[in-house]
């Protein structure tokens, strides 16, 4: 005897049936009656499994996670990886119970054995989903999530379990062969392409991305195709998300940043420096070679008074070799004051504890132009925070610009309108006076 066979017994032992036909129902309507009870004493049994699972089994499992010391089952619990199980009990009833709606009707036994099995292997895709996710909360604890984000491949994992529990799900209801179905979709192989287009071009593009080490979350990007310039806040399977510095947030599509061009700063970070390159244009006017009494001036400077002492040296040194009269401007080598005032820039940024040492160190003329002479310093700063980084900046240049008149030198400035208005208003007290002679 099989289990169907048993469970008919078992309705026929409790004599439903008999009991409304000795309250003078019909023999059509006490089996009807029967048939509800029993669906009724299904689904009742259904929902009591429902509760014990989930009020009882459940409730004590997560007691205990409480309190334990690992954080693994803590985060079973956030996910509700059990509450997703418990779904699996009143299924499991509805299943055995398919034999007792309709024995005689072996389809609608079928049917409703079909749709539970269907059940039963959704809930387990989204149980084990959940627990992907749990796997992906652990990992970002972790130090490394801080450089290399997984996130696309959790989101990968989590269609890819999905897709296979619809192709069993497709397969059971269909009672079907899953090489039938898969071979169904290989025919719409286009439409799937052009469905999940960014799906595939960001899975991709998160490979290449991750395989690459390009991007990573709190990585400072600059893209200005789409106006984004901030930190990386998250990588998903077909988005970026930048937050841009006046706090807005750009999303970018993920395989942007492999078919377009992208500034990552990670490298500055990395590097322990952040790049000063900033330049004063000099007035060329103001450009002369340093006389005796510029000389002694300069020496007052402690920082360049060794410079100037050996410079000075190789130069008469020089002179004295070649026989070049000193009166002679020209012919011979001699120190200009422009000259003088990069060597004090140089050893004001060598002596200054914010700056690398150990890193790119230039301080360099430019091609001279329209606006005068660029004297541009290229060189590091120690620290790489932004307002820290702007002041030091700010503070070089304050101090650059107040001590350029002490080597005679002049900083280019267009003229302005106050200069214009000057200039009208001399022009005008000249041809008031030239009036005033003219008629005296």
């Amino acid at each position: 005897m099989n289990t169907e066979q048993r469970l008919a017994l078992t309705i026929e032992t409790l004599g439903i049936a008999r009991l409304f036909e000795r309250w003078g129902a019909s023999p059509i309507a006490a089996a009807a009656t029967e048939r509800v009870a029993v669906i009724l004493l299904i689904v009742a049994a259904a929902v009591l499994a429902n509760w014990i699972a989930r009020r009882l089994i459940v409730r004590v499992l997560h007691g205990l996670f409480r309190r334990t010391r690992v954080t693994w089952d803590d985060r079973i619990a956030e996910r509700g990886v059990l509450l997703k199980l418990s779904r699996v009990a009143p299924a499991l009833v509805l299943y055995a119970g398919a034999a007792l709606v309709a024995p005689e009707v072996p389809w609608v036994v079928e049917a409703v054995r079909r749709t539970m099995t269907a059940w039963i292997v959704l809930v387990a895709a989204f149980t084990i989903g959940a627990l992907i996710d749990v796997f992906h909360d652990l990992y970002r604890e972790s130090p490394v999530a801080a450089r290399r984000s997984i996130t696309v491949f959790v989101q990968l994992a989590k269609v890819l379990v999905l897709i296979v529990a619809g192709v069993i799900v497709l397969t059971t209801i269909l009672d079907q062969s899953p090489f039938g179905i898969l071979s169904g979709l290989g025919a719409m192989s286009a439409v799937l392409l052009l469905v999940f287009r960014d799906s595939i071009l960001g899975f991709v593009s998160g490979v290449q991305l991750s395989a690459n080490n390009m991007v990573q979350i709190g990585d400072w990007i600059e893209m200005p195709k789409y106006d984004a310039d901030g930190d990386v806040i998250d990588i998903t399977l077909q988005t970026i998300k930048v937050q841009n510095w006046d706090k807005t947030i750009t999303t970018i599509p993920i395989y942007a940043l492999v078919s377009d061009s992208f500034r990552n700063w990670r490298g500055m970070t990395e590097s322990g420096g952040r790049r000063i390159k900033r330049a004063v244009n000099i007035d060329m006017r103001s450009v002369r070679f340093v006389d005796a009494e510029m000389l002694e001036r300069f020496k007052r400077f402690s920082r360049i008074r060794e410079y100037l002492e050996t410079r000075q040296a190789e130069i008469d040194a020089y002179n004295t070799e070649h026989g070049i009269d000193l009166a002679d401007a020209v012919s011979g080598r001699r120190m200009t004051n422009l000259g003088v005032f990069r060597a004090y820039v140089t050893a004001y940024l060598k002596a200054h504890p914010l700056i690398r040492q150990d890193m790119t160190f230039l301080v360099r003329h430019l091609p001279p132009g329209p606006t005068g002479i660029p004297i541009e310093i290229f060189v590091f700063s120690a620290d790489q925070r932004w307002p820290f980084y702007e002041g030091i900046q700010a503070d070089i240049f304050d101090h650059l610009l107040a001590v350029i008149p002490e080597f005679d030198l002049h900083v280019y400035q267009e003229p302005s309108g106050y200069d214009l208005a000057a200039i009208a208003e001399a022009l005008r007290g000249k041809s008031v006076e030239k009036a005033t002679e003219t008629r005296g």
